[in-house]
């Protein structure tokens, strides 16, 4: 469709595959399944669920955005569900915020979902951005009691100074200063990496996974050189997907735990960068 093959994507972006939804599945639709999957992993019933964050950049209009969507195809009446119209980091600033809220909230599913394939299939489509995104949902639940891990602390931040080198106005197509955005990501994730580890008397080598968005097998690259390990510490799927943008720091942490998990006392470190630009990073410690 852009007049690339796939050997110059792969070396560009590390991906081979990409899922699109069906043009009439809603980015609330596919949040929902993925916050059903999630609950039933977690053996609780959605009654159970005490408020609901959604992050997606990718809603179908202004507002109402889907987390309301969300909520009533899940059956639950009354239950504040709140949207994060955030790209790329909006999972990780959720589920910050959920930690924070769960001890007077209570059960909090969050959730990220896009449908990138209509954003990005405008014309006029940019080689160097179509074949990047995907779609996808990811959700998981923050309880104030109990779960596979404890989170510890998280550290967010925000640089409005580059708001316009990612940008996706209404109606309009995705805007992206490639340069920039791997330049800055590649500066100011490991640093919001380092510095919470600090914090907590932990190295970059203590983490026994890294579950980061997946933007960019190369930028993953960049980071994990940065930080003094190994590639291998960062789980990737992008090769199957491409970026899902908010939704993929999920999808990538949900496969983790299917084919691993958590183990008790081992840390784990969450990060993400996206569109603001907004980044941050999240440390849990496994507890089963």
């Amino acid at each position: 469709m852009v007049g690339c093959d796939a050997e110059w994507i792969r070396n560009v972006s590390g991906i081979d595959e990409r899922r699109f939804a069906a043009e009439d599945e809603t980015v609330a639709a596919l949040a929902t399944k993925a916050a059903q999957d999630c609950l039933a992993k977690a053996g609780m019933e959605a009654s159970g669920v005490r408020m609901i964050l959604v992050a997606a950049g990718s809603g179908e209009r202004r507002f109402p955005g889907p987390a309301a969507s969300v909520a009533k195809m899940l059956g639950v009446e009354g239950v504040p569900a709140i949207d994060l119209p955030m790209a790329s980091a909006g999972s990780l600033y959720g589920i910050s915020l959920a930690s924070r809220l769960a001890a007077s909230v209570g059960n909090i599913l969050v959730i990220g979902a896009e449908k990138m394939s209509k954003v990005i299939l405008r014309d006029p489509m940019e080689r160097g951005v179509a074949i990047l995104f995907g779609d996808g949902a990811g959700a998981c639940l923050i309880s104030p009691d109990s779960g596979r891990a404890e989170i510890i602390d998280s550290a967010l931040y925000t640089d409005g100074s580059f708001s316009e080198d990612l940008k996706l106005e209404f109606g309009g197509t995705l805007e992206m200063n490639g340069r920039s955005v791997i330049l800055q990501a590649s500066r100011k994730i490991p640093r919001a990496i380092s510095d919470l580890l600090e914090k907590h008397g932990r190295s970059a080598k203590d983490v026994s996974i890294f579950l980061m968005h997946q933007a960019n097998q190369n930028l993953l690259a960049r980071i994990a050189q940065a930080l003094g390990v190994a590639e291998e510490k960062f789980y990737s799927n992008i090769k199957q997907y491409g970026n899902t943008s908010s939704a993929s720091m999920l999808i990538a942490a949900a496969e983790w735990v299917s084919a691993q998990g958590f183990e008790p006392g081992v840390p784990v470190c969450f990060a993400a960068f996206g569109a603001g630009f907004n980044w941050g990073s999240l440390l849990a410690i496994g507890t089963e």
